[in-house]
């Protein structure tokens, strides 16, 4: 089976986070065997059961940086990996901030939740490792938590490449080539610069450096979403010849020999054979 994506939320920033305009939840990645959950930010929960997903199916979770956006549903997700907490199952990886704690932010999961986790791992760009079997290589960025990294999923179907919050540099967007798969946080549009953020006149040169299969727009703030992020993204593709789409909560990625893009089938039931313990 090829790899796959479900997008659990495509919203990033203060105000779609708190008026969850959009989901936030990170993203789920089916890859060599294994189902990682990155960045469970809020709406994450509420999404994977919708589409009927079990969290007792999670091997492992990732967190990218201590803001809630990209942590806030982290601590129960997994308790559902370590199935309520009575099992040590999983692996949990975090930036410094995330685990530890770092200038004042952090740390974001008690001590508990980190301990119900059978490994717990710091990760800081530069490193590589082997995320539930997945080649991973861990890149840096420029944002408000000194800590934040973003990573290279090698998932056997082409690397997924998940940038994490950052502001613009040849540097960073030079860490990504040979992407088949660049999920970009452009959280506001043209002409709409935030510090330690990225906008669609970002995402032009970002995405000629990297030069992907295919760009998908994610952690898109209220100014993007009110501006029509479907049509900034189609500015994007229009001038780099890159098949650029803003993305969907619940939208699918599968890495067959073409990208394949979908919706998660929603599971409408009154019970959930999970729910069976």
């Amino acid at each position: 089976m090829p790899s796959k994506l479900i997008l659990l939320g495509t919203g990033g920033g203060r105000h779609t986070t708190m008026f969850q305009a959009r989901s936030t939840g990170g993203f789920l990645l089916n890859a060599r065997g294994s189902w990682v959950h990155v960045d469970p930010g809020p709406g994450a929960l509420v999404n994977m059961m919708r589409i009927g997903y079990n969290l007792e199916g999670t091997n492992g979770i990732v967190i990218s940086h201590c803001h809630p956006d990209h942590y806030s549903d982290a601590e129960v997700t997994i308790e559902g990996m370590s199935r309520g907490g009575w099992v040590k199952n999983g692996e949990l990886y975090g930036a410094k901030s995330v685990l530890d704690g770092s200038g004042g932010l952090g740390p974001c999961i008690s001590r508990y939740h980190q301990g119900l986790a059978s490994e717990r791992h710091l990760v800081k760009a530069g490193d590589r490792r082997s995320i539930c079997g997945i080649p991973t290589e861990i890149t840096g960025t420029d944002h408000s938590d000194p800590c934040n990294v973003g990573f290279r999923f090698d998932t056997g179907d082409g690397i997924v490449s998940y940038v994490s919050d950052t502001s613009y540099s040849e540097e960073i967007a030079g860490q990504h080539k040979g992407s088949r798969i660049l999920l970009l946080p452009v959280t506001t549009p043209s002409g709409n610069r935030i510090k330690y953020h990225l906008c669609t006149d970002d995402a032009f040169d970002f995405v000629k450096i990297v030069r992907p299969e295919l760009t998908v727009f994610v952690h898109m703030g209220i100014v993007m979403l009110r501006r029509d992020a479907d049509a900034q993204a189609r500015e994007v593709e229009e001038a780099t010849g890159v098949r650029t789409v803003a993305g969907k909560d619940l939208m699918t990625l599968d890495l067959g020999e073409d990208v394949r893009i979908g919706s998660a089938p929603l599971r409408e039931c009154s019970w959930n054979p999970a729910w069976n313990i």
